[in-house]
């Protein structure tokens, strides 16, 4: 794509321009002066001047970088990187996660400064399973439509050579990459870097680095230890002991960690806490009437529920994923407010219980779960039923009951499932790790052993 390529402002784009010149202090001429191109130029991007043809991106590029801002704040990402989309493995994800979402700002500004101070870098968020770092970065991909990769474990998507292929694909259909197709990251980042024009930035968003399983002794997916000006990385992490830091760098490539947990984000994560539980209240279709007639037949005032339920959450969106619906549903209809659970393993531990798997173990509920926990990949609804022994239906009835915890897929014509969240496979192998008397997972290695040397035979 050439500098000289027409572009037009979305809608949002023209909002954006408005307000970030007026923030800024500047009038349209001021504006023009400071990034030399004409206030005719800046009139077509708001709009009010006639625009059928757009304005060239060199434009475009000089007015965000006198306002500080990107491009793609002024036009549509997906018309400013035509040739960027994102990788389909990833689409539902991401639709998924941002279909919600709800604050982070904070977030987003102290990345936005970060990029802005240093010309190259790596930009780190960390925090607990729930705390919506996922979210973040899908939020921040949809938005700047940037190249990206989410390492999920329970999909055995989180190897080096995996992460190499997705995203040395999505930088040869960026930025039309020639001769690139066995290119290492290093060398891809560099050819990169060399069709960045001034201003022009790369952010590559890699989420969930704590998921990857790879040899010791290297960099997280063999991640660069140095990088091109003009190169950027948005990871996240669960919190990690500094052993298992793995991600090495060279003297002054700038280096950034936001830890959600840290006690000035406190309040930020309280409000879009509540925030998250006020749209769903309100704006929710599916659950926003449940929730209201659950609210009012306790007399509880909506704000009260808000700030009583954020509390309980302990600042972890997860949780809210889970109990919110729950509560729609009639899940909780013989508790009150203070008796809903207080946390996200508590939660867990609750449901357990009120699905009557302490009470009696070994059912086939628990094996069901066990299996997926075990196997790790997606799997079928037949494969679950012949390593459990039980008819399919039963199987169908056991993941119809737990759907919420689950990911459903379709892979090879097949419909199949695996655990939903990281926090919860953490749960189910905190159970195996107290089963030492109950033995239920020894039989349920066996029965896979057996299956699987059943289907070779």
């Amino acid at each position: 794509m050439r500098e000289s390529d027409k572009v037009q402002s979305s809608a949002t784009g023209k909002i954006k321009l408005r307000e970030s010149y007026q923030e800024a202090g500047l009038t349209i001429a001021k504006l023009a002066t400071k990034a030399n191109v004409s206030e005719d130029t800046i009139k077509r991007l708001l709009g009010t001047k006639d625009c059928p043809n757009g304005v060239e991106r060199w434009q475009v590029t000089k007015i965000a970088e006198a306002l500080g801002i990107e491009p793609a704040d002024i036009v549509d990402p997906k018309d400013w990187f035509p040739q960027n989309s994102l990788p389909p493995e990833f689409e539902s994800l991401i639709e998924e996660k941002i279909r919600t979402f709800c604050g982070r700002q904070f977030v987003f500004d102290n990345f936005k400064q970060f990029i802005t101070a240093n010309s190259h870098g790596y930009f780190t968020i960390i925090g607990d399973a729930g705390m919506g770092k996922s979210s973040i970065v899908a939020k921040y991909v949809s938005e700047h439509q940037s190249p990206c990769y989410f390492n999920i474990l329970v999909e055995g998507r989180n190897r080096p050579e995996l992460f190499l292929k997705s995203i040395r694909q999505q930088l040869i259909d960026r930025y039309q990459l020639p001769n690139s197709a066995d290119a290492d990251l290093p060398t891809l980042l560099a050819r990169v870097a060399g069709k960045l024009t001034v201003g022009e930035r790369l952010v590559i968003a890699v989420d969930a680095l704590d998921e990857v399983e790879q040899e010791p002794g290297k960099n997280l997916l063999h991640l660069p230890t140095t990088l091109p000006n003009g190169v950027y990385f948005l990871l996240t992490r669960r919190p990690y002991h500094l052993g298992k830091k793995r991600l090495s760098v060279s003297p002054g490539v700038p280096v950034k960690e936001l830890d959600l947990r840290d006690d000035q984000y406190v309040n930020f994560n309280h409000d879009d806490i509540k925030e998250y539980i006020q749209f769903v209240i309100n704006a929710d279709c599916d659950y926003k009437n449940g929730l209201k007639k659950w609210i009012q037949e306790r007399s509880i005032a909506d704000a009260k529920f808000v700030e009583e339920l954020a509390n309980k959450s302990e600042n972890n969106f997860m949780y809210l994923r889970y109990v919110l619906p729950a509560i729609a549903k009639g899940d909780y209809n013989d508790l009150n407010l203070k008796q809903l659970p207080d946390g996200l393993q508590q939660y867990y531990q609750n449901h357990w219980v009120r699905m009557g798997l302490e009470a009696k173990p070994g059912q086939l509920m628990e094996i069901v779960l066990y299996i997926l926990l075990e196997i790790k990949t997606a799997i079928p609804c037949e494969m679950i039923a012949g390593i459990a022994k039980v008819d399919e239906c039963d199987v169908e009835a056991v993941l119809d009951e737990w759907v919420e915890y689950l990911k459903k897929q379709n892979v090879d014509g097949d419909t199949c499932y695996t655990i939903y969240h990281a926090s919860f496979f953490d749960f189910l192998k905190g159970k195996r790790e107290m089963d030492s008397k109950r033995k239920i997972f020894k039989e349920v290695n066996q029965r896979i052993a057996e299956y699987l040397e059943k289907r070779m035979a």
